[in-house]
């Protein structure tokens, strides 16, 4: 079977063209397919959606009752506010953890990063379960509550339990990230701050945090990202309309309102898509400014 290499090679150029217009033509034979496939599964359905958010009633007005209706407008709110708190929770806990695994070396070290890391082979519907596990009407907490208060203590089902889950959910993915981070790092860097007189926060504050910034905005952003669209975890818990993807879950299956369920989808999407670009600048700021 002749190669596309072979046929360009083979085809005929007229004596004045430029000799880069052979590599010009294989180059644009070559991505042909890559183009294909993007239009095909992302751009096209993508215009489609875009364009489902403006075929209601109200037209491209839908967009703008995202914001101004109360209802949707909570959720985005919360499903914001959620996703940022979750973001934080999760950068700090590893960061603490990474920091303590890469730089300790104990028995069972190996078996305490591979539990850490289980996570990553649950779906949101197995995060949701154990959440149930932990603080549901039958769950470990209510149960120790009850023995030590004489109260039922039950969270799995509103915004702490997403809480919960988002963050034993996001954990796995941030701390891979900055341990392998924290590897690199310069410790004469931190040990000529001690010699200047810098205490233990001044050198964590000054030397760690510079020297992680990059992995953490970068998963950061990514455990935003993926705390605003998660799904499995919030329908396992029935918390209901509370959070965005639930929400947009809602409108399309429950009530065929499938206008407001593509407009409510691209404005998470454009949300995500701004949040992962700047991280993506300030990432490379970081870089370039350590560099």
């Amino acid at each position: 079977m002749t190669s596309i290499a072979a046929v360009v090679e083979r085809a005929p150029v007229s004596p004045g063209a430029d000799p880069r217009a052979r590599e010009n033509v294989l180059l644009l034979l070559l991505i042909t397919p890559a183009i294909v496939v993007f239009s095909a599964f992302w751009l096209l359905p993508i215009a489609r959606l875009v364009a489902l958010g403006a075929s209601g009633e109200a037209g491209i007005e839908t967009y703008l009752s995202v914001l101004t209706n109360g209802r949707y407008a909570s959720s985005l709110l919360q499903t914001l506010a959620l996703s940022g708190l979750v973001t934080l929770t999760t950068l700090a806990i590893a960061v603490i953890s990474g920091l303590f695994l890469v730089r300790q070396d104990f028995f069972g070290r190996s078996a305490l990063v591979a539990v850490m890391t289980l996570p990553l082979a649950f779906p949101g519907v197995v995060i949701g379960l154990m959440v149930i596990m932990l603080g549901g009407r039958q769950g470990i907490v209510g149960d120790v509550s009850v023995a030590l208060f004489g109260v039922k203590t039950v969270f799995a089902y509103n915004m702490v339990g997403l809480f919960v889950g988002y963050v034993y959910f996001s954990i796995p993915r941030v701390i891979l990230t900055v341990m392998a981070a924290a590897e690199k790092l310069d410790i004469q860097l931190e040990e000529a701050a001690r010699s200047l007189g810098a205490t233990p926060p001044m050198v964590f504050r000054d030397v760690i945090l510079p020297g992680l910034q990059p992995a953490l905005i970068s998963s950061g952003a990514i455990c935003f990202a993926t705390s605003m669209g998660a799904f499995g975890t919030a329908f396992t818990l029935n918390a209901g309309a509370s959070v965005l993807p639930m929400l947009i879950y809602t409108e399309f299956t429950l009530n065929a309102n499938i206008a407001v369920a593509a407009a409510l989808s691209v404005v998470l999407g454009l949300i995500t898509w701004a949040v992962l670009a700047l991280a993506r600048s300030f990432a490379g700021s970081g870089v370039s400014a350590a560099g």
